[in-house]
């Protein structure tokens, strides 16, 4: 029928590594000024709990650090369904040879099997209802929130709801992810850095040795010189002795100020097991500025897509050298 099952909480054992999740802190109904103070108390490994509004704690924590994970806002039903939704888009785009989403490409690399195999997506709430309402859904309310009374879901706006599948084979166009703050993509557009929070849906559990989102914490509240020249946007993925791994478990929410620092880590394993699924849809405060299929393609995707055209294109030379011995 395409619903999702939406009452209730669902919660699985988890192993030890990942189980700082602060029940106390999360109920404790402290003013804002207290919960500021005891924030530092919780180790940046916290994984709260989402109820029906924020606590002060975790308004706090997320304040300080740029970024808050909730344990298990998704069962796994609801996972199993959008992955199967995110398949039939696949279907569907690589059937119509779809090479971009309203104006913004699609990254295709090869799966395990030396299959094409769509690995960024855009819009993906546009094109299946389950997706629609699974981001839409009352229970992210608090989270909408955090950003302000006026905030929206931006799933028609910047890229949508975006899907990455993170893999790591040969042929792969997208295992991992440099340094970069989401706050250059407003200065392409001469518009003033504001808040945006990327908020993720992730599908498998990543722990700090198998890659995956690490974050700067603190430096969404760095000023405009730090935000240009911190890193070299994109081309450095070296890790820095601040960044902090966020783990995750199936069905976790994650929220990070797109100010932050961040990258995401490839995977130490290579095929099927290196699969990394996650979804990040922005909640937004500016002006409303949806996209269609007459959208134009943002200048900086074109960088992106000549380097997966070079990168493609040295894979394909490797592979006839190869047939060629």
């Amino acid at each position: 029928s395409g619903e999702l099952p939406i009452n209730g909480f669902h919660r699985t054992p988890e192993p030890p590594s990942m189980t700082a999740v602060a029940e106390s802190y999360a109920t404790t109904p402290d003013l804002d000024t207290l919960a500021a103070s005891r924030v530092d108390e919780l180790p940046l490994a916290t994984r709260f709990q989402l109820g029906a509004e924020l606590t002060p704690i975790q308004r706090a924590f997320f304040d300080k650090h740029g970024f808050i994970v909730f344990a298990q806002v998704a069962t796994a039903a609801e996972i199993d369904a959008l992955d199967l939704a995110v398949r039939g888009i696949q279907d569907r785009w690589l059937a119509e040879g779809r090479k971009k989403v309203f104006g913004i490409p699609l990254f295709v690399g090869r799966d395990h099997e030396g299959q094409p195999f769509i690995q960024r997506f855009a819009f993906t709430s546009c094109f299946s209802d389950v997706l629609r309402d699974f981001v839409l859904d009352a229970r992210f309310e608090p989270v909408r929130r955090l950003v302000g009374e006026d905030a929206r879901v931006g799933h028609r706006e910047k890229d949508g709801l975006v899907v990455n599948r993170n893999l790591n084979v040969p042929g792969t166009q997208y295992k991992s992810l440099g340094w970069h703050t989401d706050g250059l993509r407003d200065l392409f557009y001469l518009r003033q850095i504001g808040p945006q929070l990327n908020v993720g849906f992730h599908f498998d559990k990543t722990t700090k040795a198998t890659g995956g989102l690490r974050i700067l914490p603190g430096t969404h509240k760095q000023g405009i010189w730090k935000t240009l020249t911190h890193k070299p946007y994109f081309v450095d993925n070296t890790p820095d002795p601040a960044e902090i791994a966020v783990e995750t478990m199936p069905g976790d929410l994650t929220v990070h100020d797109g100010r932050a620092w961040h990258r995401v880590e490839p995977s130490p394993f290579v095929g099927p097991e290196s699969l990394r699924r996650t979804m990040y849809v922005p909640y937004l405060t500016d002006a409303y500025q949806p996209k269609d299929e007459s959208s134009k393609t943002p200048p900086y995707h074109y960088l992106g897509m000549a380097a997966r055209r070079v990168k493609r294109a040295r894979f394909e030379l490797r592979e006839r050298l190869k047939a060629r011995r």
